[in-house]
This record gives structure tokens, sequence and C-alpha cells, in this order.
């Protein structure tokens, strides 16, 4: 009987599709007039509330929230839940760059 390593295939087919979607993720980045989100502020309930950009900007959640919708930040979805509009890391696999896991400021 043929004994395979299911556990080991399947961790190095998802390390591939991370590895992958950073490449990708850095060639968005290098390639697009965006701006990156590096560090988020938290309420004492643990919400986002704002937001601090590469370039040092620090912006509030509406403010984010419109220059999200207008496409000027990069690797960010809006969505409606609650009956209003939420910002959310794209799902593209990197759990780093998760708004949840960025530095606070």
């Amino acid at each position: 009987m043929d004994h395979k390593d299911f556990e080991g295939i399947y961790n190095e087919y998802k390390k591939q599709s991370e590895d992958q979607a950073r490449i990708k993720a850095d060639e968005a980045a290098v390639n697009s007039a965006q701006e990156q989100l590096v560090a988020v502020r938290k309420n004492d309930d643990g919400d986002i509330i704002a937001f601090k950009t590469a370039s040092g900007r620090e912006l509030d959640y509406l403010t984010a929230l419109d220059e999200a919708k207008a496409g000027k930040l990069a690797h960010v979805d809006v969505f409606h839940k609650y009956g209003r509009e939420i910002i959310r890391s794209e799902p593209d696999g990197i759990k780093e760059n998760n708004l949840d896991n960025l530095d606070s400021f």
C-alpha cells in the first residue's frame, strides 16, 4: 500500500499559493499608484478606527472609506454589512497584510 504524506503535500500546495500571492501583491504595489495601508488604530472594543499609509498619512475611517471606494488604496475592498459600508482586506491569501494583522499606530 502506498503511504503518501497528504499533510505535507497540502502544506506545500498552500505555501506555493501564498508565495504566488505575495509575488502578485508585490508586483501590483510596484506598478500601482495606489497607497498601501501599513498600520491601523483600534478603539477599546478592537474596532479599526483609523489607518496609516506607507507615505505616513493618517486617515480616519470615513476618509479611508472614500479613498478605498475611489480606488486610491491598494489591497482593500469596500462591502456592505450591518447596514453600512465596511473596509476589508482583499482576500489574497496573505495573512500578514490583513487589516487586523497590521501594526498599530
